[in-house]
């Protein structure tokens, strides 16, 4: 049997040799392995051994002497490289302030989603071709099907199924979300000192096969060959530093409100089943952001928090802080998202789905949003890459920092408090009650980590 998800391509080794060279591993003695296999049929079952074969030969190759990062993948390593000084955030929550702020995240993360669910995998000639035919440049506004002529509708391939604001009043089922519900539903079940183990086991019983992408699917693919974490993350697997595990974060922030470190932890039990370095530290950044938004404002200081949870050299947190430059320097929004376009290609898959990319895009969104939650969003979705998971992700922060109370109405009432997600328990539900569900889980991480 052959399907798409579970076949080695010609671009996964593409994207093999990209990562090896990212990650500083020495791949010189390959390249003829890698030639060979690039002129193979890889719809052959013999070619697809020779493919693993070559993957498996990449994981031992070793690192370059001039490689300038440090960048390890296990917790007790990534704690021991961390910046120093770390700031102790300060900020006590009511219980309604807290309700209110979890309310605002999952809501945020929601309405952040649905902007760029219905234009995810667009390139800027197709999206700000739309926007500007439409006369909705910049964007500003849910992206609609309605407002487009015949003729635009033709020239942009529009789909009138897919998740527009004049389509849907709810926040439709997506993995950026069923993520989130995942880590609730994964605390529910094995409490805050759940394993990276549980974590995999989740994912077999509750989650289909077939609903996993990239980094995901390879790892679930190698837990059913009893490949247990870490390892998981690193058999065969081209994805390891892609976005998958980013996407997973935001939970582990919210049930750990002004505790970024305890954030990082929790999401480095996530990321590892799948992931290594960049693609680990993407979970705990952003989640430790997540953490940090609910006692802090400032969008620079948010994600300073972050990286104060990741390794000081390695190539996110050098990303990032290029980003923070750019802002102190008075650099315009444009401008800043030109320079991430011009260091990655959205037209190469690994560049449009890498953690570092995408990063960038989250820190554009936040640091030119002036405060404003709708500029936030509108922010990070503009400038494509993967807008669905970027306007997520900057959302739930947002949401968090000002409260479901504070988000315009335009916005936050559009969904009617309504998601559906595909984890069992959780198929339609309200937001209000997924929000009692997280502020339980919030005690149970407070007993036995205050």
């Amino acid at each position: 049997m052959k399907h798409v998800w579970l076949y080695l391509t010609k671009g996964d080794i593409e994207t093999e040799r990209r990562q090896c060279d990212e990650e500083g591993r020495d791949i010189s003695a390959l390249s003829e392995s890698f030639e060979r296999v690039l002129a193979m049929d890889l719809d052959d079952p013999l070619a697809q051994r020779e493919a693993e074969a070559l993957l498996d030969a990449t994981q031992a190759a070793p690192l370059r002497s001039d490689y300038p990062y440090d960048e390890p993948s296990a917790y007790d390593q990534i704690l021991a490289l961390r910046p120093s000084p770390r700031r102790a955030l300060t900020g006590e929550l009511s219980v309604a302030e807290l309700q209110d702020k979890v309310h605002g995240a999952w809501t945020g993360r929601c309405v952040g989603c649905l902007l760029g669910k219905p234009v995810e995998g667009w390139r800027r000639t197709r999206m700000w071709g739309y926007l500007m035919d439409t006369d909705r440049w910049p964007l500003n506004d849910f992206f609609r099907y309605d407002v487009a002529s015949e003729e635009v509708r033709q020239r942009y391939d529009l789909n009138p199924g897919a998740p527009f604001g004049d389509v849907v009043s709810w926040m439709p089922e997506d993995d950026d979300t069923n993520y989130t519900t995942t880590g609730l539903a994964i605390m529910e079940r094995y409490g805050p000192d759940f394993t990276p183990e549980d974590v995999a086991t989740f994912w077999m019983s509750d989650i289909p096969l077939l609903h996993t992408c990239t980094a995901e699917r390879v790892a679930y693919r190698n837990f059913a060959l009893l490949i247990a974490p870490p390892a998981s993350a690193t058999f065969r697997n081209p994805y390891r530093e892609w976005i998958g595990a980013q996407i997973r974060a935001d939970f582990w922030g919210y049930v750990a409100p002004g505790q970024p470190e305890l954030a990082a932890e929790l999401a480095w039990r996530d990321a590892c089943v799948s992931h290594v370095q960049n693609g680990i530290y993407g979970e705990m950044w952003a989640a430790a952001m997540v953490s940090a938004a609910f006692v802090e404002a400032d969008p620079a200081s948010i994600i300073e928090a972050g990286l104060e949870q990741i390794p000081a050299r390695c190539r996110l947190a050098e990303a990032v802080r290029r980003v923070l430059d750019w802002h102190r320097s008075g650099m315009q929004y444009d401008e800043a998202v030109a320079a991430i376009h011009a260091e990655w290609n959205e037209e190469v898959g690994h560049d449009w789905c890498h953690t570092i990319s995408n990063a960038m895009v989250v820190c554009v969104g936040l640091l030119w949003s002036e405060g404003d939650f709708g500029h936030a969003i509108c922010r990070a979705v503009q400038p494509c890459f993967d807008t669905d998971c970027n306007g997520a992700t900057v959302g739930s922060i947002m949401g968090a920092a000002l409260g479901r109370k504070a988000l315009p109405a335009r916005w936050a009432e559009h969904i009617n408090d309504t998601l559906h997600t595909g984890v069992a328990g959780y198929h339609t539900v309200k937001l209000a009650e997924i929000t009692q569900a997280t502020l339980r889980q919030i005690e149970r991480v407070a007993a036995v980590r205050p």
